[in-house]
């Protein structure tokens, strides 16, 4: 492999017999792929379980993993200034065995997924969770009831040929749209549409510092209230759902504060480079017949995957019942 591509790095430590004691290995893409999206890492333990059968390597600002008091005691002494939390996809997909046998789980669980997904700050979300415990009589369930620091942690390329339209007669959406890929611009574009829902209040202001109140009506008779500030000569905004923190899209809330601004750029920290048609994807040089069909390359990505299963398997061998495999973290 190291041969066919010098961007792909493995390392062996072996035992004194010289069998294979642990294996690291990272494919070019991934590593490319690591320097574009490497703000946070998710850990996955449960990769065998999934579609890619791939981890990871380098110390990020921050990394999900699944619930493992092992893992979490090994990345405090491992990666001290990384912040760590649980993934909540993982906490989420283990809500509905644990509560089947309640008669109305299924209401418990719409309830317990509005707590999780629409708490948008800490005060909030322990008040809703608190609340949610006891309408269900849930205060003294250990697994939900949990301590502080466990709740805490709870908490393609694109078609340069075709454009698409802008909803609004937004400048900062035009400029989204020349930079931004189609999959992450029709994102970004949900945002500038669900503007329409909110109304803009200013607060109070000094010295270009201003702080607003954006009310978002999401039904007939639910409005949401959302605290938003803008600082016009650092030309930054922050919003108290924090969308842009958790996805890097600037949301509805903070859109709506910039028009009432009347801004019509935004600064350029709002427009990743990750998710740029103009990025440059190091990983995606090399060479394959021009006229090789899509089956022939489905093929032939088979057979790679076969054969490096068939090393995996020599390598566990060689080290027999005694082996412990497993990447470093």
């Amino acid at each position: 492999m190291k041969e066919k591509n010098q961007n792909f790095f493995f390392k062996l430590e072996l035992e004194d017999d010289q069998s294979i004691k642990l294996a690291f290995w990272e494919d070019a893409r991934s590593r490319a792929t690591c320097e574009y999206f490497g703000d946070v890492i998710s850990f996955d333990t449960t990769y065998n379980t999934n579609t890619y059968n791939m981890v990871f390597g380098n110390a990020p600002k921050g990394i999900l993993t699944v619930q493992c008091a092992l893992m979490q005691r090994a990345i405090e002494a491992c990666m001290p200034t990384t912040i760590h939390r649980w993934c909540i996809w993982h906490i989420m997909k283990k809500i509905p065995s644990k509560l089947n046998d309640y008669k109305r789980h299924l209401k418990i669980e719409h309830d317990m997924s509005h707590v999780v997904w629409n708490s948008h700050t800490k005060e909030l979300f322990d008040r809703n969770w608190n609340d949610f415990l006891i309408k269900y009589g849930f205060v003294d369930n250990k697994e939900l009831s949990g301590n502080a620091g466990s709740k805490e942690r709870e908490s393609n390329v694109a078609d340069f040929h075709t454009v698409i339209p802008c909803a609004t007669k937004s400048s900062i959406e035009a400029q989204f749209q020349q930079v931004y890929t189609h999959q992450k611009f029709k994102k970004v574009q949900a945002q500038f549409k669900g503007k329409v829902n909110c109304i803009t209040r200013s607060m109070n202001s000094a010295l270009g510092y201003s702080v607003y109140e954006v009310v978002e009506q999401v039904s007939n008779s639910t409005f949401n209230k959302f605290a938003v500030t803008h600082d016009s000569v650092a030309a930054q905004v922050k919003c108290q759902c924090l969308l842009f923190e958790s996805r890097g899209i600037l949301c509805r809330h903070a859109l709506s504060v910039l028009s009432f601004e009347r801004v019509n750029k935004v600064s350029s920290r709002y427009i990743l480079k990750r998710w740029s048609k103009n990025v440059k994807r190091r990983h995606t040089h090399q060479e394959q017949p021009r006229r090789a069909s899509v089956g022939a390359k489905k093929q032939e990505v088979r057979r790679i995957g076969v054969s490096f299963a068939k090393y995996m398997r020599i390598c566990i061998g060689i080290r027999g019942a005694h082996s412990h495999f497993a990447p470093r973290l």
